[in-house]
């Protein structure tokens, strides 16, 4: 299971056995038990509602819950099929997903915010700030650490599904100096800013860095600046060993193609680059407050969403936490997500400044697809639609 899955990660049909066919259309028809008040045209929900429909049948999704951000305003969220097969306990929109890679994003809009706030320094020595992180023969900085250039590997390359990183079952009470420990200690792979290495690990250090400028706790100071401001009043570290209400059960598919629970995975040691839980409805607000400039100053904001260059000078496409990318010539910027049990993906028009939220519990499902397909039918405003 790799569960970042490069965020350039694409399409790998999953057409196996027939669960869901009928169930997953059922569902579209069917009102779930909370949905936010959709203030979408028909025919724009339609579309949307047939496209996730289409999607659950061919991936054998068991539950989905996705958003829809239009104009800076949250619209739309509802929940399709079943956060939990055993106990038929339908997904809405305030089910918690697992999000996967999708953390990295929030990790550096907390980084950015410190960096506004004149507390972080993105180009000097990570040391300042991490003193857990051992000297290296060359600098390494925040900004190389945030744009996946700092030379800090990512999961075994070659892992089997039972690596220790890839399926640990223990649990860290101080995440962030325990992640440290699965790879602080190793040469890093190359000079860092000289090539684009995506690292989930490279995010537990973005994340001593948070608590070494913010003087607190990673998941304290995330819920203070960055969840409650934006009201994303839900969103916490995936703790498997705490009651956590409307938090999905995590599902698979065995080599026939039949729906199974997924490996047991604590994320603890991995916390800021893929082990928080989210819903759709509070990543709607966090799209809404950066689309706001509720969050950060649009200055911050754009500098965060800047793709990063190598040292040949080359963009990589991926930004400080953001992968950009370009729909039908409109620039485009998002994340997407996967572990055991989880899909994923987030992705935004900054210049119509819409965005969409698709958040899966069956994991190597491909919502980075699902989330182009929904942000173009965002796009494509039904016609009488007032310019911006």
């Amino acid at each position: 299971m790799n569960e970042a899955r490069s965020w350039t990660r694409r399409f790998r049909p999953l057409i196996r056995g027939r669960f869901l066919l009928i169930a997953a259309i059922v569902v579209i028809v069917s009102a779930s038990s909370h949905a936010q008040d959709s203030k979408l045209p028909a025919g724009q929900r339609e579309q949307i509602q047939v496209a996730i429909s289409k999607f659950m049948s061919a991936n054998h999704v068991p539950g989905l819950s996705a958003a829809v951000v239009e104009n800076g305003e949250y619209l739309w969220s509802d929940g399709f099929g079943m956060a939990d097969l055993e106990n038929s306990v339908p997904a809405t929109s305030l089910t918690l997903y697992r999000l996967g890679s999708i953390s990295k994003p929030l990790t550096a809009t907390g980084a950015m915010l410190l960096w506004e706030r004149g507390k972080l320094d993105l180009d000097v020595p990570v040391q300042r700030y991490c003193t857990a992180f051992p000297q290296k023969p060359w600098v390494v900085t925040t900004r190389e650490v945030l744009g996946h250039l700092a030379g800090i590997r990512h999961y075994h390359q070659d892992a089997p599904p039972d690596d220790p990183e890839l399926a640990n079952t223990k649990h860290f009470d101080d995440p962030i100096a325990a992640g440290l420990k699965f790879f602080a200690g190793e040469p890093l792979l190359f000079q860092p800013g000289t090539k684009f290495n995506y690292s989930t690990h490279g995010y537990t250090l973005a994340g001593c860095v948070i608590e070494g400028a913010s003087n607190e706790k990673y998941a304290d100071y995330m819920r203070e600046n960055v969840f409650l401001p934006a009201n994303m009043v839900r969103t916490q570290q995936d703790d498997r060993y705490t009651v956590i209400p409307y938090r999905t059960r995590f599902y698979s598919l065995d080599k026939s193609g039949r729906v199974i629970n997924a490996d047991f995975l604590d994320s603890s040691y991995k916390l800021p680059g893929g082990g928080l839980l989210s819903s759709a409805d509070d990543m709607a607000r966090f799209e809404v407050a950066l689309l706001n400039d509720q969050l950060l100053h649009r200055a911050t904001r754009d500098a965060m969403w800047t793709p990063q260059k190598d040292a040949d000078g080359k963009q990589n496409g991926y930004a400080l936490g953001w992968g950009n990318g370009n729909k039908g010539g409109i620039a485009t910027v998002g994340h997407t997500g996967s572990q055991q049990g989880t899909s994923t993906a987030m992705a935004l028009a900054p210049g119509l400044r819409d965005g969409v939220i698709v958040l899966a519990n069956m994991e190597d499902a491909d919502t980075s697809a699902l989330a182009s397909e929904l942000l173009k039918i965002v796009i494509a405003k039904p016609a009488g639609t007032p310019a911006k």
